[in-house]
């Protein structure tokens, strides 16, 4: 009962420490998307590292409120919404296709290639998510459209940072296997 109570604690621990990270995140590295309010940052990666080191519930959990979080603290509450359930759906993506490639006997270099992939993908989910809420916030496809590229290299900068640290934490024995 003690080692359940334990476990439990520091799962919560390590979800709510996620969530801060990834707040922080935010702020360490803003990059302005030029014509647009948006901007980009370093949060993708430490999303990522968080779904290599928690279950499917935690890590959405931490992204999406992190994330949220992150755009209220930094003067962006007007994209919380948005942010929440565009982070969380993509977390959420990138964890069930994880999930399903775990259940299959792969190699190391093609479980590496079906975390980038999954990651890509849950990163295309943000991508589609920010472009539709930014024409429901602009009005227009076309400043819409002058945040995918953005985006898409701020997950694809993500995946690396995600890939290298993960990789790291797997060798001395934390996180997915």
């Amino acid at each position: 009962m003690m080692e359940s109570n334990l476990k439990k604690t520091s799962v919560t621990v390590l979800t709510a420490m996620m969530m801060c990270i990834i707040m922080v995140a935010i702020f360490v590295l803003r990059i302005p998307i030029p014509f647009t309010q948006g901007y980009v940052n370093l949060s993708d990666g430490i999303i990522f590292i968080a779904i290599g080191l928690l279950d499917k519930k935690h890590s959405v959990a931490a992204a999406s409120l992190g994330s949220m979080m992150g755009d209220i603290i930094g003067g962006f509450a007007m994209w919380a919404p948005w942010t929440f359930f565009i982070k969380g759906g993509m977390t959420l993506i990138t964890v069930l296709i994880i999930d399903a490639f775990a259940k299959k006997h792969l190699t190391a270099r093609a479980k590496t290639a079906s975390r980038i992939f999954a990651m890509t993908c849950g990163g295309f989910f943000m991508v589609f998510g920010y472009f539709i809420a930014e024409k429901v916030m602009y009005g227009t496809w076309a400043v819409a459209a002058l945040g995918v590229p953005w985006n898409i290299g701020q997950f694809a900068v993500g995946i690396a940072l995600a890939m290298v640290i993960t990789s790291a934490l797997n060798k001395v024995g934390i996180g997915r296997k």
